[in-house]
């Protein structure tokens, strides 16, 4: 007989609960952070709360309730602090203003003073452009592990509005971020929608509207993740302690677009040319100088190309020798699979007869990630590929939901979201799993 690890719905009740992909728990996994978007993926932004839940309680607290007319979502906690990072949509929407890609900012709420949300990417959206400031909207600010800078996808507005107009090269793309913080910037007061930061960001891969066939030309660059807990060990000896791996659209030579695994190198110190990362009414601010960027994936010549499956952030392992993510294998099945930032080691670690279904996360220890698969929650040895069932499988109706599957920061437990199984008409629930 097969004996499952013991699971424990947290939240009960009507409501949204949204986990983020990662960072879902509290530096000492006492608390989920989650929010309320009313959708089962919530891909409508509709939320007002975000919330906590007491893993050994059940108690929820209110983090943070939005204000006139704004919507509030996908948390993530600090590595080592009581601090929240969230995305608050526009105040006050108009007509000409509402909720959208490049109309966002990111925020951060101390867990100690709820209910009070700073800024953290100021917004200066009038040339000449603030250098520092963004010209767009921030989204899934996720915290580096030493939790002074953050990383998010970044889309333009000031590139939005200018549709058809704007140079080929520079037309509106979807891009991966930084913030620093306690580097406040200020901005003028020239637009209605500008505002000051706590932190200083910038754009840091570069992309271009119409990618060269067989080049490694980013035309979009999402799903991005911090490399190791203090980067990583470069062949030549070096070790950059700030790196992201992100999928990078390419065009391949017979002209289909696919996602790669890229990364791009970070310099420990900014030295820029102020116009370069600010950008003009015409051109995509660009990277800081020491910004390099590498692509270590070539996947055309295989028989299903490119990473593919439920949509999912790229995740390293805590010692930055490898970087996680989905692909086809030559039966079509979705696997998981690891490569090297260097770009070597490209390996499936999987060989399940079943797709992974979710996004995933790595075990602190470096040697396991979990994941949905088959209505379950499952755990892969890494090692060995071994992948074991810790929950039993559902119907459908109660399935986890593929957004996320999150291991606690010391590896005992997992946090999933599936609806009641005895209520399987009411909205998603947060659960864990015990696999210690």
């Amino acid at each position: 007989m097969t004996h499952y690890a013991h699971t424990t719905q947290l939240t009960h009740g009507p409501g949204g609960h949204i986990l983020t992909n990662c960072h879902v728990w509290s530096p000492d996994g006492r608390q989920i952070v989650y929010d309320t978007r009313s959708g089962p993926a919530g891909e409508q932004f509709n939320g007002t709360r975000i919330e906590t839940v007491d893993t050994e309680t059940s108690a929820v607290q209110v983090l943070y309730e939005s204000r006139h007319g704004a919507c509030c979502g996908v948390a993530t906690w600090h590595p080592t602090e009581p601090r929240v990072a969230f995305i608050l949509g526009p105040e006050h929407p108009t007509p000409d203003w509402t909720y959208g890609p490049s109309r966002r900012q990111g925020v951060i709420v101390d867990a100690r003073m709820p209910g009070i949300a700073v800024p953290l990417d100021a917004r200066d959206l009038i040339a000449p452009f603030t250098p520092g400031a963004l010209r767009g909207g921030s989204h899934v600010h996720v915290w580096h592990p030493n939790g002074d800078w953050l990383s998010f996808t970044y889309e333009d507005e000031v590139l939005r509005t200018l549709g058809p107009s704007v140079p080929s090269r520079d037309a509106h793309t979807r891009t991966i971020g930084v913030s620093i913080t306690g580097c406040p910037v200020s901005v003028p007061r020239s637009h209605p929608r500008n505002h000051d930061g706590t932190a200083l960001s910038f754009v840091a891969v570069r992309t271009v509207a119409n990618p060269r066939p067989g080049s490694d030309d980013v035309s979009r660059a999402v799903e991005e993740a911090w490399i190791g807990r203090d980067g990583y060990q470069h062949t030549n000896g070096q070790r950059p302690h700030r790196a992201i791996a992100f999928q990078g659209t390419v065009r391949t030579r017979m002209g289909q677009d696919i996602a790669e695994v890229f990364v791009v190198d970070l310099p420990d110190v900014l030295q820029q040319d102020e116009t370069q990362i600010a950008g003009t009414p015409t051109t995509m601010p660009t990277p800081p100088l020491g910004c390099v960027q590498r692509r270590i994936t070539d996947t055309e010549s295989h028989r299903f190309p490119g990473i593919f499956g439920p949509r999912h952030w790229l995740r390293s392992s805590p010692d930055g020798t490898q970087i996680g993510f989905l692909k086809r294998d030559e039966q079509g099945i979705v696997q998981f699979w690891t490569v090297s930032p260097m770009g070597d080691s490209l390996r499936q670690v999987t060989t399940n007869p079943f797709p992974v279904a979710s996004a995933f996360t790595w075990h602190p220890d470096g040697q396991h990630v979990t994941f949905v698969m088959d209505n379950s929650i499952c755990v892969t040895n890494i090692e060995s590929g071994q992948t074991m069932r810790v929950t039993a499988r559902t119907q459908d109706v109660a399935a986890p939901r593929p957004e996320a599957c999150v291991y606690s920061p010391d590896g005992t437990r997992i946090a999933y979201v599936r609806p009641d199984p005895y209520d399987p008409l009411s909205s998603n629930q947060i659960w864990i799993v015990d696999v210690s």
